[in-house]
């Protein structure tokens, strides 16, 4: 308990009693209880393309779809149905493969959206994103004044 807390008016002191409490309730907070989150996601820029990777292990290539509209590009996982999977006897279960949809807004100034490739390799899906010739970085060139 903080020192601090004896001195407070009673409704903020149980506002903070709540708090502390449930800080650690694992109970409550247990990540095996919460809802499904998106896939971890790393972008690099290089010097030619952007390369986006996400971490899905243990999926299939074929249940990957990946869709670029306007300016859009979509990145989905079709998972199974859990209705349709035979029902097991599971003492604790903490994950299962769901299905995800991450999007990330292009410029079409930089990519060149004709110019994108995907690989799925190690859990990895990597997606590399081709920049246009006007969008990559050139080289400095000295200017000379006349």
């Amino acid at each position: 308990m903080l020192p601090v807390k004896t001195t407070l008016l009673p409704t903020v002191s149980r506002f903070f009693d709540d708090d502390w409490n449930n800080l650690f309730d694992w109970s409550k907070n247990n990540l095996a209880t919460q809802s499904h989150s998106l896939p971890p996601v790393n972008i690099q820029e290089k010097s030619d393309h952007i390369l986006i990777e996400l971490a899905v292990p243990g999926r299939k290539k074929a249940d990957f779809q990946i869709k670029i509209h306007n300016s859009t590009l979509s990145i989905m996982h079709l998972a199974e149905d859990p209705n349709q999977v035979p029902s097991k006897n599971y003492t604790r279960k903490e994950f299962s493969f769901y299905a995800f949809e991450r999007s990330f807004n292009i410029n079409h100034n930089i990519v060149d959206d004709q110019k994108i490739e995907a690989y799925y390799e190690d859990g990895i899906l990597k997606l590399i994103l081709f920049k246009k010739e006007e969008a990559k970085e050139k080289p400095s060139r000295t200017i000379q004044i006349k």
